[in-house]
């Protein structure tokens, strides 16, 4: 079967940045349901269309394809005081952006009294290279296709 438009696809995708850090080993396969749905970088889903099981393919993505520039207006600080208890250094927190719009951030560091958080994904700025393997290629549930995603093994779960 061809990926196409609403079929849901598992690959392998190990995940490198230009200096050869592994970002993903890409031994736990993933699933994404595809046609536009945002679950897979538009350049990477482009290079699968028409594809089928087997087909194996090597991507470079510049920042402007993946998680964007860094944005120094994302990196911000706030009172340990008003910290949430049982958060650490690596975790996430949600809170108003610039924007005013909900978003994650990281913490970065506690230093003293302030937190550090920084709202960039930790890849933004970065060159990424993907190297896909198609596993599986199979048609999209009803499900699937109302819900935008793939479900059950390497899918989501609800």
């Amino acid at each position: 079967m061809k990926i196409t438009s609403n079929t849901a696809v598992t690959l392998r995708m190990k995940v490198t940045d230009s200096q050869g850090l592994v970002y993903d080993d890409g031994k736990n396969p993933v699933s994404y349901l595809h046609g536009d749905y945002d679950n897979l970088f538009s350049k990477l889903e482009a290079a699968l269309e028409g594809q089928e099981a087997g087909f194996q393919t090597t991507l470079e993505l510049a920042t402007e394809d993946t998680f964007g520039e860094r944005d120094e207006a994302l990196v911000t600080t706030m009172p340990k005081a008003d910290f949430p208890p049982g958060v650490k250094v690596g975790g996430q927190i949600q809170r108003l952006g610039p924007d005013g719009e909900r978003r994650y951030y990281f913490v970065t560091k506690i230093k003293g009294p302030v937190v550090l958080l920084d709202g960039n994904h930790p890849l933004c700025g970065k060159t990424l290279r993907f190297a896909l393997k198609v596993v599986d290629v199979r048609e999209a549930s009803a499900e699937e296709i109302a819900h935008q995603h793939v479900h059950g093994e390497h899918g989501h779960q609800h």
